[in-house]
């Protein structure tokens, strides 16, 4: 397969940046790069204009990391307010992703952000207070603060009268009546003597 060189006039994912000089098969180079007007062939007189190209991609650049920083600064200062359906238990119907934040952002603050600049370890699935990474430039990195609010209305708590607990009875003994007290034991009753001289027995 015959190989051609190019120079890239706009940036091209898994090939290469503006200006950059790449080897590409011609097939690729003539069906899809240059027709697109991603890159124009290597020639002497395009050569001459990678000099110029090279200084407008270092012009936008500039332009591109002061843009990210204003818009970072700005970004930094406000908190994004998301609505979702929740059950009754408060628990979130779905989950809220790069792309939820995205859209929110570009209908709240009227910012168009691409999503792959939103980063989330993991989509969200709780209600209450986020924070978000935005990667705007390589250079430029702030925090979104993010609230997730429910639009199920609570459930109403309706009070419960408390009524009086019925007394449980004691058993046994009244607390109010004194206990008896004791009877004392009867003394035993000592035998009489008999007197002397006269039987107790009849003859």
């Amino acid at each position: 397969m015959s190989k051609t060189e190019v120079i890239l006039v706009r940036n091209v994912v898994g090939l290469g940046a503006e200006t950059d000089q790449v080897k590409v098969s011609a097939g690729y180079a003539r069906n899809y790069l240059i027709p697109e007007g991603l890159a124009i062939p290597l020639t002497g007189a395009n050569k001459r204009r990678l000099e110029v190209l090279r200084q407008r991609r270092a012009e936008r650049e500039v332009n591109e990391l002061n843009s990210m920083s204003e818009l970072g600064k700005s970004l930094a200062k406000v908190t994004l307010t998301l609505s979702v359906k929740t059950g009754e238990d408060g628990k979130m119907f779905g989950s809220v992703t790069s792309g939820t934040v995205a859209d929110a952002l570009k209908t709240q603050l009227d910012v168009q952000l691409d999503k792959k600049k939103i980063h989330l370890e993991k989509p969200i699935h709780s209600l209450g207070e986020h924070e978000v990474e935005l990667r705007l430039h390589s250079e430029v990195k702030v925090t979104l603060k993010l609230i997730i609010k429910s639009t199920t209305p609570l459930p109403e708590v309706v009070p419960v009268e408390k009524k009086d607990a019925p007394r449980a009875e004691k058993r046994g003994k009244r607390a109010e009546e004194p206990a008896p007290e004791p009877t004392p034991a009867k003394k035993s009753e000592e035998p009489k003597e008999t007197k002397k001289g006269k039987p107790s027995g009849k003859k």
